[in-house]
């Protein structure tokens, strides 16, 4: 069975979208209603910008969300069996099951990047990358930390978790999960504390546009982040994305929970091929392309 899946943030590149803008009468069609859509030239950023500029919370997000769309549809004209999105390519995602339209993911995606962004100045916060630990001893861990703010937030794949909260959280947790044995804790360069309590305000300011906004029964099951478990409720679908702000990817258990119903050729579409390289880590009996 075959499972389409789709990069979050931190997957965009200078240029990325060019050479499908170029090739494909469908993928100038998409940029340009985007750009329409958003209310700026997307392209003109992430096609001529500087590396600072699509970093941007408010430009990568609706910028791998859009390359990502356009690269299932003008890349293949299979349909999937199953589909899943890590973080903001849940948003992908829910277009490719027919969960969502393009147009009104867009928005929601547009609304989303500008409430993060607004919700990162609001409090200094950050992310850290965990190596060599299992989930549940970092997480263990970061919650015995008091008086700051810090949790996993990205279960990414055995031996790999990222933890978000304060920076003094951050910092804490990283001192204790090498004191304990991680082989690795080191911050990231993000704009704040994505998938934890600080995104609070993020997501109240998102609830409203999601409420408003139309779901579809999708017509093959969508595995998402909150609990990694297939859904096709549109209530349940939607309710499960007001969670995703400031709750954990699950995306270790996401892929093994497709692969046990199933899903045995899994095809990424976006900007890089980071998923690529965590599915196989996931279980590498799969065909990953």
């Amino acid at each position: 069975m075959r499972a389409f899946v789709f990069p979050g943030q931190g997957a965009q590149e200078v240029g990325m979208g060019k050479d499908l803008y170029d090739a494909y009468p469908l993928a100038r069609e998409m940029f340009e209603q985007a750009n329409a859509i958003l209310g700026f030239r997307l392209t003109d950023v992430i096609f001529d910008g500087t590396e600072e500029d699509i970093k941007q919370t408010r430009i990568s997000q609706p910028a791998v969300f859009v390359h990502s769309l356009i690269a299932s549809r003008v890349k293949t004209i299979l349909q999937p069996h199953m589909v899943a999105g890590h973080s903001l390519g849940e948003y992908s995602a829910l277009v490719a099951c027919g969960a969502l339209s393009f147009e009104d993911a867009l928005r929601l995606v547009g609304r989303r990047a500008q409430a993060m962004q607004v919700a990162c100045e609001m409090q200094p916060s950050t992310m850290a990358a965990v190596l060599g630990m299992a989930d549940e001893e970092v997480d263990r861990i970061c919650r015995s930390i008091a008086n700051e703010t810090v949790v996993a937030a990205n279960f990414n794949c055995p031996g790999q978790v990222v933890i978000s909260g304060t920076m003094a959280g951050v910092d804490l947790a990283c001192e204790r999960l090498k004191e304990a044995g991680a082989r690795r804790a080191l911050r990231l360069h993000v704009g704040g504390a994505f998938h934890s309590p600080l995104m609070q305000p993020a997501a109240e300011e998102l609830q409203e546009a999601i409420m408003q906004t139309q779901f579809h029964t999708p017509f093959c099951p969508i595995y998402q982040n909150v609990n990694a478990y297939p859904q096709t409720d549109p209530e349940a679908i939607r309710s499960n994305l007001l969670l995703q702000l400031t709750t954990p990817v699950r995306w270790t258990q996401t892929i093994k929970n497709m692969v046990v119903d199933g899903a045995d050729e899994f095809y990424e579409f976006g900007p890089g091929d980071v998923l690529k390289g965590l599915i196989r880590k996931i279980d590498n009996s799969v065909t990953v392309g």
